[in-house]
């Protein structure tokens, strides 16, 4: 009976021509499956290096299952998104963002085939097209959707590497003075005006008094509690909810001269029921971004501030009246709602006066200093001589 052979050993791959002539690599992957290289090879050399630095990967764990990245980046965004329980106006924000400016470039394509050179060209087409603001927030969810591909392991590296891309270059925005205030104020009307001053004083954003109540304030001490906010979607409706951070909840001490302001308020414009809201529309409804923002603008107008001037940039005169006030950075953030210093110095303004002021202050305390020290300046001396 003759000897039976020995089993001959699998072999990890073999390379064949085919008869294109060119040469065509296959192999076992981990899971045991047969694969077969992506791309077939010019010269048969370069089809075993390639096939040795793949056996290389897996013996060191690093090999990468090419067909894992095969997901429909749609698909994963969009699932991304359901699966992140953002804030319904985050949500709103992020999905409008997809919809315009990122699954239009993306949407068609498999993770594994969005690029380095293919987010660069997309990102130099989105600055042509629309204002670098809304690119870098487009460019920041494309890197955070892909980043969580790269963990899920579904991509080995994040394409979006684009240094300073996802930053945002916020011009300097104006701020009302007192007197420009005090005109919007009456420019808005009876029923509006307390807006302008809580936003301008407070400083409180638009969202937050939305959901703010007759419980919300107190006329001794003057102030108001802070503890959800009620922001107004693109479909018209109104989310009530958790104000925009932790820090957002908070209790603010307003100035004593809105003393009759708020208690005109509350007794000409508020709903009358113990727990009822404190800014309502003429018709009892609560007021509207759209009715509110045609208001706005006309106003506005009429005091001559610039177009792009905002309603929530009457925060920035409550923020410069503070420091310029003796606020510390902490009080600021604090009255402001504002959970990092990087957002509360966006709202510190100093503008040639205040400049002025502080170099008088300095002037006055180095002058104090001299005259206790009993040390003049040299200049005085120059002239005495």
């Amino acid at each position: 009976m003759a000897a039976r052979k020995p089993q001959r050993r699998r072999e990890f791959g073999t390379t064949r021509q085919l008869p294109s002539g060119r040469w065509q690599v296959r192999y076992w992957a981990p899971d045991g499956s047969r694969r077969a290289a992506p791309e077939t090879f010019e010269t048969k050399t370069e089809a075993q290096d390639w096939l040795t630095l793949t056996k290389a990967d897996i013996q060191r764990n690093h090999w990468t299952d090419p067909d894992v990245g095969k997901v429909n980046f749609e698909e994963y965004a969009l699932k991304w998104v359901d699966e992140r329980g953002l804030a319904a106006t985050t949500d709103e924000l992020y999905r409008r963002l997809l919809r315009l400016h990122v699954l239009p470039g993306f949407g068609d394509l498999d993770l594994d085939e969005i690029t380095p050179p293919a987010v660069r060209t997309w990102r130099a087409e989105r600055l042509a097209a629309t204002g670098s603001t809304t690119v870098a927030k487009s460019y920041r969810l494309l890197k955070a959707i892909m980043e969580t591909a790269t963990d899920d392991e579904l991509i080995r590296r994040n394409p979006c590497r684009i240094r300073g891309a996802g930053s945002e270059q916020a011009k300097e925005r104006s701020t009302a003075t007192v007197a420009q205030v005090d005109a919007l104020a009456e420019a808005m009307g009876p029923r509006w005006r307390l807006m302008v001053y809580f936003c301008a004083y407070g400083p409180m954003r638009p969202e937050e008094q939305a959901a703010l109540r007759r419980t919300s304030v107190t006329l001794d001490p003057l102030a108001v509690r802070i503890t959800e906010a009620a922001p107004e979607l693109n479909t018209g409706r109104r989310v009530e909810g958790d104000t925009k951070s932790a820090a957002g909840v908070r209790t603010i001490h307003l100035p004593a001269f809105l003393y009759m302001e708020v208690k005109r308020h509350l007794d000409w414009f508020a709903e009358k029921e113990p727990d009822g809201l404190l800014f309502v529309g003429e018709k009892g409804a609560p007021f509207r971004r759209t009715t509110f923002g045609r208001k706005w603008a006309k106003a506005r107008a009429k005091v001559g501030l610039p177009r792009d001037f905002r309603f929530y940039d009457l925060r920035h005169t409550g923020h410069t009246l503070s420091t310029q006030s003796g606020a510390t950075l902490k009080d600021t953030m604090v009255r402001a709602g504002q959970s990092s210093e990087k957002a509360a110095m966006i709202y510190q303004h100093s503008d040639d006066e205040r400049q002025q002021e502080v170099a008088g202050g300095i002037d006055a305390r180095v002058r104090a200093a001299r005259e206790r020290a009993g040390v003049a300046p040299r200049a005085r001396l120059a002239r005495e001589a």
